[in-house]
């Protein structure tokens, strides 16, 4: 059973003027965008955004190259099912990425531009099929556990653990799409930008995805999807030899400077760009910034 209430994009449509794609995964809807022609470029959101996070890239990128990104299932413009009908955890993630790219039949290597917890479902896909990889972009992500004593930030640990509250807030109040608005971006998001980014999840059971992909947070060996993180943890090296942007807002709560350590410790040749007054929605609150250092860099890294 769907539970999908119409997503109404007529009041963004000036910001997100894309053609809609759909495929079908397990009887479900899943939308993509497939602007330009060239080299691709696959874009991996997070939670709670949607492929309106990247609408700034796709528009510059698709004058020179194919831009392909999907909405996960539960997210943006693709079906939002009960978790009684879609396992929402990050191997099911995979396996519907694993799905699009089946159905583009990509001739070409690719780019893969990653944020937030597109971070590990792209880098799962990346060391399961290192040689369609060609280059990769990086923001505000992880792609293995926890650094060495960290530990999750309580607002997340929250939603993660307490379940009862957690439902009403999330799925109730749309605390974690609207929250993010205010905590995710240091940078006075315009109302229409705002009606974009939150859209999607505009009733109760719209809102499952935002509470699952929080739930599915894997802190210890008893989590559903720690096994599968703890294999990118310890298989990152395949992908050393790859070239790497990465562009960090450095006033991210979640993912901070501990973490972009982490990704320079492990892959010391990458290109690394910081930007002092952005959150984690970096690429809202610097756009143009990052824009021109994709193009940069994907020009100077040919495949």
């Amino acid at each position: 059973m769907l539970f999908t209430k119409e997503v109404n994009i007529d009041k963004f449509r000036h910001l997100y003027p894309f053609d809609s794609h759909f495929i079908k995964i397990m009887g479900l809807r899943y939308h993509f965008l497939n602007e330009g022609a060239g080299d691709p470029v696959v874009m991996i959101h997070g939670n709670p955004t949607w492929s309106f996070y990247y609408r700034e890239l796709v528009k510059a990128l698709s004058l020179n190259y194919k831009v392909i990104v999907p909405d996960h299932i539960g997210c943006g413009l693709s079906d939002k099912p009960s978790g009684k009908n879609y396992e929402y955890r990050l191997e099911r993630r995979v396996k519907d990425l694993e799905a699009l790219m089946d159905h583009l039949n990509l001739k070409r290597k690719f780019t893969f531009v990653l944020h937030d917890w597109g971070g590990i479902i792209g880098m799962v896909y990346a060391i399961r099929y290192p040689s369609r990889i060609g280059r990769l972009v990086i923001m505000n992500t992880a792609a293995f556990l926890l650094p060495n004593g960290k530990r999750l930030p309580l607002r997340l640990w929250l939603v993660r653990n307490i379940r009862p509250l957690a439902t009403l807030a999330v799925l109730g109040f749309n605390l974690f799409s609207y929250g993010a608005l205010f905590m995710a971006s240091h940078r006075k998001l315009a109302k229409d930008v705002k009606t974009g980014l939150t859209a999607p999840y505009n009733s109760w059971n719209n809102r499952i995805a935002t509470l699952k992909f929080v739930q599915d947070i894997p802190l210890n060996d008893k989590d559903p999807s720690y096994d599968l993180v703890m294999y990118v943890d310890q298989n990152l090296q395949l992908l050393s030899d790859i070239p790497m942007l990465i562009c960090w807002g450095e006033r991210d709560f979640v993912f901070d400077k501990d973490f972009l350590a982490e990704w320079q410790r492990r892959f010391p040749k990458a290109e690394v760009h910081t930007f002092s007054e952005a959150g984690h929605y970096v690429l809202e609150d610097v756009p143009d910034e990052i824009i021109k250092l994709v193009g940069k860099f994907l020009m100077n890294n040919p495949l």
